[in-house]
């Protein structure tokens, strides 16, 4: 009769310490607030860009359109708060500009709503699984 041997799993990765942060590559947070019918065309520009990591979410929202009624997919919306997606990416600085472009390329139709694009300083980010911090965590 054979032993059974427990498969081995690797190593719990260590607490990271707040103190043990070392100064690394820039990380900026880059959040665009578009319409929802260019969401396609925006996640098909960044992945041309080689972003491919982001989250999106619905959201709602008014800018200088508001109270302006708005036509989406045969549905007027009236005023108030309007439909919108939120993207949200965080990049190494040297992707920055390439991310920016992209999201404009593909959101930008000259009307009124188009959205806005945030871009933040990301003071720090920490791949949970490893441990791994900042520039190396995100990608």
């Amino acid at each position: 009769m054979e032993a059974v041997v427990a498969p081995s799993f690797p190593a719990t990765p260590r607490a990271v310490r707040p103190s043990e942060f070392q100064e690394e590559a820039i990380v900026k947070y880059i959040i665009s607030i578009i319409q929802p019918d260019r969401l396609d065309e925006v996640i098909e520009a960044l992945t041309a860009a080689d972003i491919n990591l982001m989250t999106v979410s619905d959201v709602l929202g008014r800018g200088r359109q508001k109270g302006v009624a708005e036509v989406y997919r045969s549905h007027v919306e009236r005023g108030g708060l309007l439909h919108k997606v939120r993207i949200e990416i965080a990049v190494n600085d040297d992707y920055a500009a390439p991310t920016i472009e992209a999201i404009i390329a593909g959101a930008r139709t000259g009307d009124i709503g188009d959205g806005k694009i945030f871009v933040l300083d990301l003071e720090q980010c920490v791949r949970i699984r490893t441990g791994e911090t900042n520039g190396e965590a995100i990608g």
